[in-house]
């Protein structure tokens, strides 16, 4: 091989190294986004982890900037290992002391808060390192010129000069090591800096099983919950209203029973009296039904009977049920679909002051989406009312999640996501 093609591989391979060490300087750089807001974060963090308990009811607010200067490393991160880092953090259960003792123990925010600690500590120095190194590099290899016009007892970096040897070897043996560390290592700082927030910010099998095993038992409980709730409210419909109609009405039949021999008139009013207790009793049996399971399930289908639900609103509703030739969902998750629906729109007549709303249903595979929104004052909080809460219990129940976006004056969305496999 001859010398000029030699020269010509070597320049090629300086020419890669340095356009690699110019994109990890670029990328130091850019941590910087992530690293400064983390290193300023630690006065407070440490504070907060001081005040822990005193502050407790405010720990899912206080978490939040925490989770979303964690979420936008993960997404530099991935950008640069090529691949998705998911955040671990599961959807709120709710407000108050519970929830402040499920993110307290809640692995996910003690690593945010390690990775916080971590990364403002490095991230800063090595931004700083990197970009320095730029023109120090070129301006160690050129001391050896200007030297000596330099005042006396200057320093450059980590050496002095005051003598000819010294200046023809020792800037060198610096600008080689700052070559080094801007040709080598901090390409390698950026996939470490990469690979740590990966470590600290992915969800590991134990940390996703842990909160999985959390999420299941408060679901569990509240599904209990709800489940003791509806079987009160069934027996107390069923003692207070149809137990007693059918009560009176016998006793009406026992006094017409008495009187028919004597007074035919006043027995047969006391017989038509009994029947209508017993057509009313019949029609409270048949309300208590639908509180189980809406008989119009059975008879239509989920999308007649939430077309149903939709007309019968006093505001227009746009109703658009979309199975894609599915077939029907499991009785559990239709009739809790047919109560979402019914619930929000409800909400919708009584506490929106909308003037339109729109359902929409959608199953993909093993999956029911339910989109239920309107037009009107928003500001809905699932903390002030049972309605939105019963809806999230229920969902929850059933292995499913629900999304509220109600801003101010915008209107309110609910999205709700149910596992419709067989």
């Amino acid at each position: 091989m001859s010398s000029e093609m030699t020269a010509t591989i070597e320049m090629t391979d300086v020419r890669g190294a340095l356009r690699r060490a110019a994109e990890a300087t670029g990328l130091l750089a850019g941590a910087l986004r992530t690293g400064l807001p983390a290193m300023l974060g630690l006065v407070p963090l440490t504070a907060c982890l001081v005040l822990i308990f005193i502050a407790l009811p405010w720990l899912p607010s206080a978490v939040k900037p925490l989770h979303a200067l964690a979420n936008a490393e993960r997404r530099r991160a991935g950008r640069i290992l090529g691949r998705e880092i998911p955040a671990p953090y599961a959807p709120p259960q709710g407000d108050g002391m519970g929830e402040a003792r499920r993110v307290l123990r809640s692995p996910s925010t003690w690593r945010d808060a390690a990775w916080m600690v971590v990364h403002g500590l490095t991230a800063f120095q090595a931004a700083v390192i990197a970009v320095a190194l730029w023109p120090a590099t070129p301006l160690s290899f050129s001391l050896p010129l200007w030297w000596w016009a330099a005042p006396e007892g200057s320093q450059a970096a980590f050496i002095t000069l005051d003598s000819w040897p010294k200046a023809l070897t020792l800037p060198f043996v610096q600008g080689a090591l700052y070559l080094f560390v801007l040709l080598w290592l901090v390409p390698r700082f950026v996939r470490w800096q990469a690979r740590l927030a990966e470590a600290l910010l992915s969800p590991t099998t134990r940390t996703s099983l842990t909160e999985r095993v959390e999420e299941l038992t408060e679901t569990r409980a509240g599904a209990l919950e709800a489940h003791g709730a509806e079987l009160r409210r069934i027996e107390r419909d069923l003692h207070d209203g149809t137990q007693a109609q059918l009560v009176a009405a016998m006793l009406r039949l026992g006094l017409a029973d008495r009187r028919f021999e004597g007074d035919p008139d006043a027995s047969r009013a006391l017989f038509l009296e009994a029947r209508e207790g017993i057509e009313e009793a019949l029609t409270q049996l048949r309300t208590v039904i639908r509180g189980i399971y809406p008989p119009i399930l059975s008879d239509r289908g989920l999308a007649g009977a939430l077309r149903a639900l939709a007309a019968g609103l006093p505001i227009p509703v746009e109703a658009d049920v979309g199975m894609n030739g599915a077939g029907r969902a499991p009785a559990a998750v239709e009739a809790a679909a047919y109560f979402v629906v019914a619930e929000a729109l409800t909400n919708i007549a009584k506490h929106s002051g909308a003037r339109h709303g729109w359902v929409t249903v959608r199953r993909e595979g093993a999956r029911l989406t339910i989109t239920v929104r309107d037009d009107g004052r928003g500001g809905a909080d699932p903390g002030r009312g049972s309605g939105l809460a019963g809806i999230r219990r229920r969902v929850a129940a059933l292995d499913g999640t629900t999304r509220i976006d109600s801003p101010d004056g915008e209107g309110t969305t609910l999205e709700v996501d149910l596992p419709c496999g067989s």
